[in-house]
This record gives structure tokens, sequence and C-alpha cells, in this order.
């Protein structure tokens, strides 16, 4: 049985037990204001070494600085995680990030990723937040994920993270 519980600064390190590898069908493009589904066909592999210390560097920051944290655990594995940012974004400063999302691929569509943004979603809630705001990769299964939490396009999209990942969709999800 997978739990999900609030994950401390101490735990990134952890995050090399993820497995993020897919394989990516279809990815998508904005084009006048909507999306465009685009062929992919190939496989994306785990991470390297230097992409694990960036992603833990900012489940790190975010910590540091306020954000919250939420792990799938399977016993003593973990097999997902879900961080909230810190920073209020948006020009009514209501959105709070959701920085990093991600479930090993072997425990996929099981639900785990729900459950992860729902705390997410009560924790941005009590916080004071009205969305959360989404700049999510660009494949087919992020995209259908966020889409399934129940997030639209954003209309006003956010300038820092959009130089950060040009090609991210960005989405927000009413609380």
């Amino acid at each position: 049985m997978v739990l999900i519980k609030a994950m401390d600064i101490n735990e990134a390190e952890r995050l090399s037990e993820i497995d993020r590898s897919e394989y990516i069908r279809k990815i998508y493009r904005i084009q006048a204001g909507g999306i465009q589904e685009v062929e992919a066909g190939h496989e994306c592999g785990n991470w390297d070494e230097s992409m694990l210390e960036h992603i833990k560097g900012r489940f790190q920051f975010e910590l540091a600085q306020g954000g919250k944290a939420f792990g799938a655990y399977d016993g003593e594995r973990l097999v997902g995680f879900g961080v909230l940012a810190h920073r209020f974004r948006g020009r009514n400063r209501d959105r709070l990030q959701v920085d990093l999302m991600y479930v090993t691929r072997s425990y996929r569509r099981q639900g785990i990723g729900s459950r992860l943004m729902a705390e997410l979603k009560k924790e941005a809630v009590q916080r004071g937040a009205r969305y959360l705001y989404i700049s999510s990769t660009e494949t087919e299964s992020a995209v259908s994920f966020y889409r399934y939490s129940g997030s639209e396009l954003a209309e006003e999209i956010d300038k820092e993270l959009l130089a950060l990942e040009p090609e991210d969709i960005h989405m927000l999800i009413k609380l």
C-alpha cells in the first residue's frame, strides 16, 4: 500500500529512487493560444547525474524557502513526489506553483499522482492560494495528467518560468 506523507529537506537524496523514464508518444506545442499535438515517438531515459543534482537542488531550495513536498512511499521506497513552491505568482499574487511532480514509471496510472496533487491543492488552499500554477513539460503524459487534475491553459504566463523552460505548457488549476 502506497502512503502519502510530507517530506523534509533532508530527503533530497531519496529523489534518486524515482525512475522518471517514459516512452514519449506525443508532445504539445503552444500555437496561437491553443495547443498542437506533435508526434514524438522516443524513449526518455532517467535523470543523468547533472539533472538529478539540479532536481535535488530545486527540491532543497523550495523547502528551505518555505515550500512543501509530499512523497509517495511503498514501504520504505519513494515512488513519487510533488513540491509546492514557496512564492506566490501572478499579478494578483494568488498562485502557487507545482514546482516538481514525478511518479516512478512502474507506479504510474495507479492514482498516486492524483493523491499527491490532492495534497498539494490542500496545502495551497491553506496558504491562501486561489490557483495552482503549472509549468509542465510538453509531454502528452504530463499535459494529460494536469488536464485530468482540472487544469486549463493559463492566459497570464509567468515570464520568469517561461524563460527557464520555454517549451513548457503553462496551466492553472482553480482551487
